[in-house]
C-alpha cells in the first residue's frame, strides 16, 4: 500500500505515541480530573472525545501539509527543519519545566454526551495540539513519498488507535494513576528524560538526513 510509511519509520513512530501519551498533558489531566470528579462514564466520554478532537487535527493537517508537498518539496523540507527545532524545544521546555502533574476532581453536569463534547472542545481548541501535529507528522513522511496525503492521513489515524484503548485504560485505572504520579516526583521526572531524550533525537535526525 503507497500510504504505509516504511517499517523502521512506522515503529519510530509508534514509540513516539506511546511517548507522547504518558508524558501528562492537558488531555491526560482532563480525562483523570473528569473520571474523579464525575465516574468512568465521564472519563470514558472524555477520551473518546480528546480523540476525536485528536484525528480532526490530523487529518486537517494531512490535507494542509500534503497540499504544501504538492506546490513545493523545499518548502515541506524547510517544514521539517522548524520541526525539528520546535520538537527540540519541548526536550528543553520538558527539562526545565518538568511535567508535574496535579489533578483535581472536575465534575460535569449533562451526561456521557456533554462529556464528549467538552473533549472535543478542550483539544480542538487547545493551539499546542496544532502545532505539534504540523510539525511532528512530517518528521515521519519522505519529500519524495508516493503518496504523502495517504501517509500523513494514516499517521494520523495510527496515533489515535493506538491512543484510545491506552486513554481507556488510563480511566479505568484512574485514582491508581494519579496517585502513583503525584506520589512519586521520580516517576515524573524519569517520564520527562524520556520524552526530551525521543524528541531530542527526532529534533537531531532531522538536519542529518536533509544532508
Amino acid at each position: 500500500m503507497t500510504f504505509l510509511p516504511d517499517a523502521p519509520t512506522f515503529a519510530a513512530y509508534l514509540l513516539a505515541c506511546l511517548v507522547l501519551f504518558v508524558t501528562p498533558g492537558p488531555d491526560m489531566s482532563l480525562m483523570l480530573a473528569r473520571t474523579i470528579g464525575a465516574g468512568r462514564r465521564a472519563g470514558l466520554a472524555t477520551v473518546l472525545g480528546t480523540s476525536t478532537g485528536t484525528l480532526g487535527h490530523t487529518l486537517a493537517a494531512a490535507l494542509g501539509l500534503s497540499a504544501l508537498l504538492a506546490a513545493s518539496a523545499t518548502a515541506f523540507l524547510v517544514l521539517k527543519l522548524v520541526g525539528a527545532l520546535y520538537l527540540a524545544w519541548l526536550a528543553l521546555d520538558a527539562l526545565r519545566r518538568g511535567s508535574a502533574l496535579t489533578v483535581r476532581a472536575e465534575r460535569v453536569g449533562g451526561g456521557f454526551r456533554r462529556a464528549f463534547w467538552t473533549g472535543v472542545g478542550v483539544n480542538l481548541t487547545n493551539p499546542k495540539v496544532v502545532l505539534f501535529f504540523i510539525t511532528f507528522l512530517p518528521q515521519f513522511v519522505r519529500a519524495d513519498a508516493v503518496n504523502p496525503a495517504g501517509q500523513l492521513a494514516f499517521l494520523g489515524a495510527a496515533f489515535v488507535a493506538v491512543t484510545l484503548p491506552l486513554g481507556i485504560l488510563l480511566v479505568l485505572g484512574a485514582e491508581r494513576i494519579t496517585g502513583a504520579l503525584q506520589a512519586r516526583p521520580r516517576m515524573l521526572r524519569a517520564i520527562d528524560w524520556l520524552f526530551a531524550g525521543l524528541f531530542g533525537a527526532f529534533a537531531a535526525r532531522i538536519p542529518a538526513t536533509a544532508r
